[in-house]
């Protein structure tokens, strides 16, 4: 017999696994997604492939979350990515791991993460309804139940896992914001996290489409300070930039700042080897013109650019080109800087900032200090973290803390 009824508002990551765990608790439960399926969102989620956790330890997440990472302390101890990566596999889902500690499925689609969930959703006997959740009711100020655009169902506790108002055509369109608000919560002005950047200038669109590896990123600030550096991939756009540097980096970014990013082309030479190796190139291409001369020290589309910002003129001859004109090469080599106007649209983020104030949660259970029988769990919280799987850890971590607490209650058995 089951204890008491558990509503689930929204059908994601969170929303599947929290329902799950809120059924395996004891509690009869009922899943609201008006998409057409589950797990859209998650459907697109790293290229299709989908990074379903990092194979590190709970407190490695901690470090890779830039905002109240603290509050995630208990949800990531009592559910940990060993315990995620358990779950996944049991559930149907073998992962391996890549670069970075980066935990895939072996078939390289999400769709097999997707099936485990709902997997789960079956074996727990959870009931999904294709409904969109327009209020939460409440009664003496303790949650029970919600209005759909279909009628009125009633229970004891609601787990709210709308997601963020990133790729709102997933069904992310922030309805959560709007739910929590009407009882009371604060909602921290959401924004894009995990997000590309816009240049101030076209020194990007003029290499739209060329993506570099292996090379060193800084973000640094108006008063000159590196405020994030990275290592790895980044890809030039007709906007600016975008990459698993950038939008890592993204995440430091304040909104009342201005910001740079400045690449080192050359991370594994230093400076003396580097002007070494133009030297010898210069000495082997000495005849040709300085584009023929840069050809295996750049890629092809990105040799234009560095002649102009280093002040030599196309065209110019291997041999004639001068010592400051090398030097200035040389820079920015080590340190091509790029101007950023600010970050792409909000519906274009992986992930959002903001959200659900952490102040206003119970940190062990995901319940609302407000409004008794109310949890919340994933994105729309105000939790964000870097790339590399961290941000469905949340997710997962997150959801099982409400899930459990939420089905595990005993203060309502006997009453419905």
């Amino acid at each position: 017999m089951w204890k008491h009824k558990v509503l689930v508002v929204g059908g994601g990551a969170a929303g599947m696994m929290a329902a799950g765990m809120a059924a395996k608790a004891g509690a009869k439960v009922t899943l609201f997604e008006p998409n057409d399926r589950l797990g859209k969102k998650l459907a697109i989620t790293g290229k299709g492939r989908c990074n379903v956790t990092n194979q590190c330890a709970w407190e490695e997440v901690l470090k890779n979350i830039p905002r109240n990472s603290r509050f995630l302390y208990s949800a990531l101890s009592g559910f940990t990515p060993a315990d995620a990566m358990a779950f996944f596999e049991a559930h149907g889902c073998p992962l391996k791991v890549e670069r970075g500690q980066r935990v895939f499925p072996e078939s390289d689609r999400s769709a097999s993460v997707i099936a485990a969930l709902q997997s789960f959703l079956r074996e727990e006997k959870v009931e999904v309804c294709r409904e969109r959740v327009e209020e939460l009711l409440l009664r003496d100020g303790q949650i029970a139940g919600v209005r759909t655009d279909r009628g009125t169902r009633y229970g004891r506790c609601v787990i709210l896992c709308t997601g963020g108002c990133s790729y709102p055509l997933t069904g992310s369109t922030g309805d959560g914001y709007a739910l929590a608000k009407a009882v009371g919560h604060t909602v921290r002005e959401p924004r894009g996290s995990l997000v590309p950047m816009e240049e101030a200038g076209d020194w990007c669109a003029r290499m739209q489409g060329l993506s570099l590896r292996n090379v060193a990123v800084k973000l640094v600030n108006q008063k000159g300070k590196t405020v994030y550096e990275d290592f790895g991939e980044l890809l030039f756009t007709h906007f600016g930039l975008s990459g698993p540097t950038i939008l890592s980096a993204s995440a430091h970014m304040k909104p009342e700042e201005t910001y740079r990013i400045v690449i080192d082309l050359k991370p594994a030479l230093e400076e003396q080897k580097l002007d070494q190796r133009i030297l010898r190139d210069f000495e082997q291409y000495q005849n040709r013109t300085i584009e023929h001369a840069l050809q295996d020290l750049y890629p092809r589309t990105m040799i234009p650019i560095m002649v102009e910002r280093a002040g030599i003129a196309p065209g110019t001859q291997a041999n004639a080109v001068s010592r400051q004109q090398r030097r200035a090469l040389l820079d920015q080599t080590k340190g091509f800087s790029i101007a950023i106007s600010g970050l792409r649209p909000v519906a274009e983020a992986i992930i959002t900032a903001g959200g659900i104030h952490v102040k206003e949660v119970q940190p062990k259970t995901m319940e609302s200090k407000l409004v008794p029988g109310l949890y919340f769990a994933g994105e729309v919280l105000d939790v964000d973290a870097y790339t590399g799987g961290f941000n469905l850890q949340i997710a997962w971590s997150t959801a099982v803390a409400a899930g459990l607490a939420a089905g595990g209650r005993h203060d309502f058995e006997g009453e419905e």
